[in-house]
């Protein structure tokens, strides 16, 4: 039933229904429940804040409030660390910012806007 606007997330193909609490795609027979496919939509719209709780928008400036250990690295980003020009993504990590150190994903809590 291609009516309802749920792409599947597994194949991507528009031929999916709704079948009790679950989505079930007619294609590849993927089911996800109805619940994660409103929250998936209501991503866009998120709105991300920071530590302070003060939103923050893509170009924003913004410190780091605790040491950070790069996962599978011996990096370790700095408190106090200022970036400039984050990006905000969806996921769990917020922001995107590139640092001298490189390209990092990080979690919009670890942050105050500068």
């Amino acid at each position: 039933m291609p009516n309802n606007a749920i792409d599947c997330p597994q194949c991507t193909q528009p031929n999916t229904y709704p079948d009790g609490t679950n989505y079930v795609c007619a294609d590849c027979g993927f089911e996800w429940p109805q619940a994660a496919a409103t929250v998936i939509d209501d991503d866009a719209d998120a709105v991300v804040k920071d530590s302070n709780g003060h939103v923050l928008q893509d170009g924003d400036a913004v410190v780091l409030i605790k040491d950070l250990k790069v996962k599978g690295s011996s990096t370790v980003l700095k408190q106090g660390t200022k970036i400039k020009s984050i990006r905000l993504v969806g996921g769990d990590h917020e922001v995107d910012c590139k640092m001298d150190g490189g390209s990092f994903m990080l979690k919009a809590c670890f942050l105050k806007k500068a």
